[in-house]
């Protein structure tokens, strides 16, 4: 029989709050997480693959422990993207529905930050920031963290390489007398390293169903093509999957520029988002694929990185990503929450023999997709050319180059 979260120990509030959000079961890493933060006083160090819960796994206790009567900042969370760090600000509003006592800040980057000082001092229990923008506004002595309780490192793996001077910084500013509880979707050395410099010496390691629930319901395709025909495979592909939410990852900003211009053209639902973007642009954009008013996000690694968005239904490696641990984070994009999804990755001869090394390393297996013939690709030339005459050009505002 299925555990529920009251089994788990989470009081009738915040279970109130999940049955608005409709969420009644636990996961896996939930049901072994839970407890151990509710009960224990041992650090922890989390291991469950992206689209497993574990925003809820440590969000949910650390909601209940918080002492509403303490004013001081009890808990900092830290994500390594500005875009989780709103996911998981908005996840724990919904969480704490019902306990409008607990406040809650978000400090990431990218923004003015003078609104967020201003905000720092007021009431506020649980901080979410990005590393860069914390480390900030504690040299401006903006935020004191000397006090807090509970450390939480979400998608730790990204932050230690990518992030790793403003984890630093506030790691010297909290106290060393802490519960640090650290979530990842892969244990590189440097996240053990960390474990070894940070953490004190009992912790508890805890795992999910690794070899199933990472790649559970992902169908894991790959397609060949030559230099000369990757665009137009690409365009062929989305034609077929017209009205369906996916992501395409490519490797640099350049590259995610200069497709988003070719969907545009092509008439394609799309938009685009990368570091060198506003946060303002980035929100836009993130929030109209999140609302269904665009079809497609074309995206960096930056997009990778723990956001939980419902429905997309096919993933897209436009270009072979550089580690196992990206590819993880890439195709965790789909099949979210017991759904089906595709993760297609586009090849050139050269690179197909680095699927065996993919397949080995995470244990998933790959199958080959057809790739369109000559004559369907030239009929979905005509389509779309068709399409551009038939609708005004869109505008294209997330582009900057």
């Amino acid at each position: 029989m299925s555990k529920r979260f009251s089994d788990l120990g989470i009081n009738e509030q915040l279970q109130n709050g999940l049955a608005d959000l409709q969420i009644s079961v636990p996961t896996d890493i939930q049901v072994k997480t839970i407890p151990v933060v509710l009960q224990q006083t041992d650090d922890v160090v989390a291991l469950a693959k992206t689209g497993t819960g574990k925003t809820a796994a440590f969000g949910l206790p650390l909601i209940q422990l918080i002492n509403v009567d303490d004013s001081n900042i009890q808990a900092v969370i830290l994500a390594p993207t500005r875009e989780l760090g709103h996911q998981i600000s908005a996840n724990l509003e919904s969480f704490a529905k019902y306990i409008p006592e607990i406040s809650i800040a978000t400090v990431c980057g990218g923004v003015p930050i003078k609104p967020q000082i201003e905000r720092l001092q007021s009431n506020t229990h649980i901080v979410v920031a990005t590393p860069g923008r914390l480390a900030d506004l504690v040299k401006r002595q903006a935020v004191d963290i000397s006090k807090i309780s509970y450390f939480i490192l979400d998608e730790a793996d990204e932050m230690v390489s990518a992030l790793k001077d403003g984890l630093d910084a506030i790691i010297k500013e909290i106290p060393k007398k802490r519960r640090t509880l650290l979530f990842t979707a892969t244990m590189p050395g440097t996240i053990k390293q960390l474990v070894q410099n940070y953490m004190s010496k009992h912790v508890v390691h805890i795992e999910a169903d690794m070899a199933t629930v990472g790649h559970q319901g992902i169908d894991h395709q790959f397609v060949v093509v030559e230099p000369i025909e990757k665009l137009d495979v690409l365009l062929h592909f989305l034609n077929s999957k017209a009205g369906q939410r996916g992501i395409i990852f490519c490797k640099t900003k350049a590259a995610v520029n200069k497709l988003a211009k070719n969907l545009a053209i092509n008439k394609f639902s799309s938009g685009a988002i990368h570091g060198s973007l506003t946060q303002g642009i980035r929100d836009r954009i993130m929030g109209q694929f999140r609302e269904g008013h665009i079809d497609i996000l074309v995206a960096t690694d930056l997009a990778s990185r723990g956001l939980d968005i419902k429905d997309v239904e096919y993933v897209i490696n436009y270009h072979l990503p550089d580690t196992y641990d990206a590819y993880v984070h890439r195709s965790g994009r789909t099949a979210r929450a017991g759904a089906k999804g595709l993760a297609l990755t586009i090849l050139q001869q050269e690179e197909v023999a680095d699927i065996a090394d993919f397949e080995d390393e995470l244990g998933i297996s790959f199958k080959e997709y057809k790739k369109a013939d000559t004559q369907s690709i030239e009929e979905n030339k005509a389509l779309l050319w068709a399409k551009k005459y038939l609708r005004p050009n869109p505008i294209v505002p997330f582009l900057n180059s």
